[in-house]
């Protein structure tokens, strides 16, 4: 009989454990929520025209070839009112980079109705709150709409349902679900006969290349009036500063004559323009020359080509012959302002931060041009999202995910399939792109002072497909 107790028991007891296994399981499923989504109406003036336009803070379900919602875009869209042709009129689709970025900087710093006010001549850390918007005077929404984009991992944008981040956390993964994204509200929107325009900054605009040659494909062939390519890194060749990257040492050098033209470290008396330039010819007809050469270089050469470097640089001609001619930007951010205990920004090299170890080998605070400003950004952007745009979410808004790039595939060929790693390059799919649509316009914009995207890079990637 106790027997029988027992063995009753531990049916009763498996059965209940399996049921509530199976709630829990059946719970990490569960229907995804609808989508939400919130409209306010808005007046500018830009262009000298005075714009009603509506603003919509919105979220869009991406789906799996099972019509199940698998991740969230989180987008802001500004759209003219009052159009007797609606369907016509320019669209911009804008993001910023990382990987692992929101659009908060394009949007709060340039292209967005309202702007956060920060110092623009780096003279100052905006350190804590207050801060300031300011209508943008200057924005484009007069020529065209505006579609502020969140890939996925970023601001609002999230994996949901049977959604896996390793679907969107990659070079050709996140080109697919952008370009998606894309289409889904240019079909909800009417807007297939509208100019189309991508503007991305920085690994934005390695994803607005990838984006731009994906629309081509999918059987739904979207084509692109243009590109807008802030701080340009279609190949990292150019753009990623490290030890046995020659074409890095070529690229970064005129970004580093401008700044320490800038901190008055050379160039002393000459205009920018007219220094930079001067780099550019060094560059091009001696230093490419000089790397390549290595060891085989003379040692008079080698003086030489050290004296020149310094002469750009600002460094120690002694400091440049221990670096091997090989300058690498960290270095060069800690080593230019050494003797003040300061080193100088990476986004920006006019911007300078106190060093609390004087004697690292790069900044080891950071980026001053970034931890000076990102709170004044952060702050803002969620201001404005509540208090304007009326927007009340339960998660907070992620202007920036480091474990998006710890965790990022730039693998561009499928699992199995042969492939050698190298720095990722998507110039060549630019440039196909541009030879099939032969009408779509790509305008390249960098500045002297950007030590992670070298305008150099632009000029030298550009003049050489």
């Amino acid at each position: 009989m106790f027997k029988n107790i027992y063995i009753l028991a531990a049916v009763i007891f498996f059965s209940i454990h399996l049921t509530t296994y199976a709630q829990e399981k059946k719970d990490t499923t569960k229907l995804v929520s609808p989508a939400m989504s919130f409209v306010t109406n808005h007046t500018i003036v830009n262009g000298g025209k005075t714009i009603n336009y509506t603003a919509t803070a919105s979220e869009t379900y991406l789906k799996n070839d099972k019509d199940e919602a698998v991740a969230s875009i989180w987008s802001v869209a500004y759209t003219k009112q009052n159009l007797t042709e609606s369907s016509t009129r320019p669209v911009t689709f804008v993001f910023n980079g990382g990987p692992g970025s929101a659009s908060v900087w394009l949007h709060m710093g340039m292209f967005g109705p309202s702007l956060v006010k920060v110092q623009t001549d780096a003279t100052e850390d905006d350190g804590a709150a207050p801060y300031r918007l300011v209508k943008n005077d200057h924005g484009i929404l007069d020529l065209t709409d505006l579609v502020f984009i969140d890939p996925v991992g970023t601001g609002y944008s999230r994996v949901i349902g049977k959604g896996k981040v390793e679907d969107y956390w990659g070079l050709n993964e996140d080109a697919n679900s952008i370009a998606q994204f894309i289409r889904l509200w240019i079909s909800q929107h009417n807007r297939w006969f509208s100019p189309k325009y991508i503007a991305g900054e920085s690994f934005g605009t390695t994803r607005a290349a990838s984006v731009a040659n994906t629309l081509e494909g999918g059987g739904q062939n979207m084509a692109l009036n243009g590109l807008i390519l802030i701080s340009q890194a279609l190949d990292y060749a150019g753009s990623t500063s490290a030890h046995d990257n020659i074409t890095s040492y070529l690229t970064y050098l005129p970004s580093m004559a401008a700044t320490a033209w800038y901190h008055k470290k050379a160039g002393i008396g000459k205009e920018l323009e007219s220094f930079v330039q001067e780099c550019r010819s060094f560059t091009y007809d001696t230093y490419a020359a000089a790397l390549y050469k290595g060891s085989l270089l003379s040692e008079t050469d080698r003086d030489h080509i050290a004296e020149r470097l310094s002469y750009f640089t600002g460094l120690d001609q002694d400091y440049v012959l221990r670096s091997d001619l090989r300058i690498l930007m960290p270095r060069f951010q800690k080593q230019l302002l050494a003797y003040e205990g300061l080193s100088v920004g990476r986004l920006d090299g006019r911007y300078m931060g106190d060093e609390l170890d004087k004697v690292s080998e790069g900044p080891h605070l950071g980026d001053p041009s970034s931890y000076q400003i990102s709170s004044a950004y952060t702050a803002s952007l969620n201001h404005y999202l509540i208090q304007t745009l009326k927007v009340t979410m339960d998660r907070p808004y992620l202007t920036s995910n480091r474990s998006i790039g710890a965790k990022w595939r730039w693998r561009t060929v499928p699992d199995g399939k042969y492939w050698e790693p190298s720095a990722p390059n998507v110039a060549r799919k630019l440039a196909e792109t541009m030879k099939r649509n032969t009408s779509m316009k790509v305008m390249v914009a960098n500045g002297y002072y950007d030590l992670i995207c070298p305008f150099f890079d632009a000029e030298y990637r550009f003049l050489s497909q």
